[in-house]
């Protein structure tokens, strides 16, 4: 579960499953995220959305953004960017629609770099999930550019690529609880 690059980034067993465990709760937000969660703020095309998950002690927020393919008006992406609840990891959360091929994964460029590719996790009755811990790198470079194009696959032959905008990122992710 991570974006493969000629030069791997480990992901620890550890923070992989802090990640999920601490990201699981919203799961459900980000699952719906037009419909759930309060907009505490917005930063360029970004919103923090935030809710208390049932059983939870604190708010659980998260940096997202939905795009839409300009061709295909049923291929939608929703983009979620939250810290895990022990704050030690950052993930970056993408949920594509049914009927993607899991086999080729989520493709990622920043600008006219290639980062790489994630695996999907899992599906879900509201689209099929890929997830990466973000290193400082994918981080900065999420900060710095200007779009983030996410290729997913429909068909072997031809990936789409959904292109969302990353200005707000900066700010957002800055001022992500």
């Amino acid at each position: 579960m991570k974006f493969l690059r000629a030069a791997t980034f480990p992901v620890s067993l550890r923070q992989l499953v802090a990640g999920c465990a601490g990201a699981a709760l919203v799961f459900t937000l980000a699952a719906k995220a037009e419909a759930q969660g309060v907009v505490k703020s917005k930063y360029g095309d970004w919103e923090i959305r935030c809710e208390t998950p049932l059983g939870a002690s604190s708010e659980q927020c998260a940096l997202i953004q939905s795009v839409v393919a300009e061709d295909k008006s049923n291929v939608n992406l929703v983009v979620i960017v939250l810290k895990t609840s022990d704050a030690k990891s950052r993930l970056l959360r993408v949920i594509a629609p049914l009927g993607v091929l899991l086999p080729n994964g989520l493709g990622l460029k920043i600008d006219e770099t290639d980062i790489g590719r994630a695996g999907f996790v899992k599906c879900l009755p509201t689209g099929c999930v890929a997830e990466v811990v973000m290193d400082d790198k994918l981080i900065d470079q999420l900060k710095t550019g200007k779009t983030a194009t996410f290729i997913i696959h429909q068909v072997p032959e031809e990936g789409i690529g959904l292109p969302l905008t990353l200005q707000g990122f900066k700010e957002g992710f800055t001022k992500l609880p």
